[in-house]
This record gives C-alpha cells, sequence and structure tokens, in this order.
C-alpha cells in the first residue's frame, strides 16, 4: 500500500468542491484524510463533518467523476469513509479558512485554551467577526443557517447577514 501526498492523483482528488460549502475544496475542508494505491486500485478515505452528513454520498460520486475524467478506471477506485476520529472544525486548513472569509462566510473559531491544556479546561473562543467588514460586533439571528453546519449572523456595523461555520 502507498500512499499518495503529492502529484496528479492527489491534485485531482484534493480539488473536489465541497457541494455545501462551494468555495473550499474537501482538502481545504479537512474530509479528505488519504489517498492509497493499493494493487492498482485507488483508495480515497474521506471524514464526513459529521456522520448524518447529507451530502458525503454526493461528495463520494464526485470524487470517482473527477478521477474517471482524469484518466483512471472507474473499476479500480473505492471511496470508503473513516469515522473515527471523528471530523473537527479544526481540520480546516488555513487557505479553508481564507477561501470561505473572502466568499463572506465567516470561518470557525479557534480555541485559545492552548496546546497542552488540560482536559476539561475551558475553552474560550474568539469572537465571530464579520467576514465582509471585519467587525467583531456581531449578532446571531438563528443558529441554523442556510446548512446545518452554518448559523447565520448580522454584522451590527455594516449591518449585513452572513453564515458562519459552527465551530464543531
Amino acid at each position: 500500500m502507498v500512499a499518495v501526498t503529492a502529484g496528479p492523483l492527489w491534485e485531482v482528488v484534493s480539488s473536489v468542491p465541497d457541494p455545501e460549502l462551494p468555495p473550499v475544496t474537501i482538502a481545504d475542508l479537512g474530509i479528505l484524510r488519504s489517498i492509497h494505491e493499493v494493487d492498482g486500485d485507488i483508495v480515497v478515505t474521506i471524514t464526513p463533518t459529521y456522520s448524518g452528513c447529507p451530502a458525503v454520498e454526493y461528495i463520494e460520486s464526485q470524487i470517482v467523476v473527477a478521477l474517471v475524467e482524469a484518466g483512471w478506471d472507474r473499476d479500480r477506485i473505492r471511496v470508503e469513509r473513516a469515522l473515527s476520529p471523528a471530523w473537527s472544525t479544526d481540520w480546516i486548513t488555513a487557505a479553508g479558512r481564507e477561501k470561505l472569509a473572502t466568499s463572506g462566510i465567516s470561518p470557525p473559531r479557534t480555541s485559545s485554551a492552548g496546546e497542552g491544556s488540560a482536559v476539561g479546561t475551558p475553552v474560550r473562543l474568539g469572537p465571530i467577526v464579520c467576514p465582509l467588514c471585519g467587525s467583531s460586533n456581531t449578532s446571531e439571528v438563528s443558529r441554523f443557517g442556510s446548512t446545518a453546519c452554518k448559523a447565520l449572523f448580522r454584522c451590527d456595523d455594516c449591518a449585513e447577514p452572513f453564515d458562519h461555520v459552527k465551530e464543531i
């Protein structure tokens, strides 16, 4: 079994966009866990953002479509799900966070508890910042946004609504 972390195979799979957050790819989002070549087969492993994610089957199909369009044999492609460890918003790459913000979607906040903090230490999250004007003067409008993984916020300075990716 050979792990693939670069080259044409990685480029094809890592470029598949997330259907619920189109500005980011599955690699940016951190759900692309690995690609292996096993006896000539391509095995792609993904971790859904949560086990009931309605987009996971579509993502799997798009991985296969992308590989077939790039010339790989459909019969030699397998997409597998790994549910452990569970996906976390910490897996979103810096590039993914930037792409979200640039697209008007507030990325999830990161913990300020610090590396090596004791288990059970309260986690302090920074403010939710408006991706449009940069203000931290924001209010939650609805805990449920356009998808299950987002909440709807409003900036109290520029008065614009925006989605915020919930922290998991």
